[in-house]
C-alpha cells in the first residue's frame, strides 16, 4: 500500500506548536472523558482534513464528503475495533473511559454502541495530545488512515 502524503514534521509540528502550552506535570487522566473526547475530535478532524487536502487534488464540496467518511462515528468505532490488540493497556483504559461516559446528546446516524466506541476513540486522541504524545498520536492516526482506506476499497470490490 502506497504510503499517504501526510506531511509528518509538519503535521507534528503543528500539533506540538499548538500544544506548546500546555503543562507536562498535569496528570491527564484528571480530564473527564468527555473533555478528553472535545480535543480528540478537533485533532482529528484537523489531521483528517490535512490528509485529504496533501492526498487529494479535488473541490471543497468533495473534501468535505471524504473527510465525512472519516469522522463519522460508525468508521470511528470500526477503527478502534480493529486497533483494539494494538494498544498499550493505558490506551484500553482511555478509550474504555471515554465509551462509558455518560452521554448527553442523542447520535444523528450512528447507533448508540457506535457512538460510544467513536467517543472511546475521540478520548484516546485528545489524551495524546494533551499528554504530548504526538508520535504515538501520529501513528495511530496513520492507521486509522489505512484501515478506513482498506474497508472502502473492500466495500468497493463487493
Amino acid at each position: 500500500m502506497e504510503e499517504n502524503k501526510l506531511n509528518k514534521t509538519t503535521d507534528q509540528e503543528l500539533l506540538r506548536s499548538l500544544n506548546s502550552t500546555s503543562d507536562s506535570t498535569k496528570n491527564y487522566f484528571m480530564y473527564s472523558s468527555a473533555q478528553l473526547a472535545y480535543a480528540g475530535d478537533a485533532v482529528y478532524e484537523l489531521l483528517v482534513r490535512s490528509y485529504i487536502i496533501h492526498n487529494n487534488d479535488i473541490n471543497v464540496n468533495k473534501m468535505h464528503k471524504l473527510s465525512v467518511n472519516f469522522v463519522k462515528a460508525n468508521s470511528q468505532a470500526y477503527v478502534i475495533g480493529v486497533l483494539e490488540d494494538e494498544l498499550t493497556e493505558e490506551e484500553k483504559r482511555i478509550v474504555k473511559r471515554g465509551r462509558n461516559a455518560k452521554i448527553t446528546s442523542s447520535p444523528k446516524n450512528a447507533e448508540m454502541m457506535e457512538y460510544r466506541y467513536a467517543t472511546g476513540f475521540e478520548a484516546l486522541f485528545g489524551y495524546l495530545y494533551l499528554s504530548n504524545d504526538i508520535n504515538r498520536l501520529m501513528t495511530l492516526f496513520n492507521r486509522a488512515v489505512s484501515i478506513i482506506n482498506e474497508k472502502d476499497e473492500k466495500n468497493e470490490d463487493n
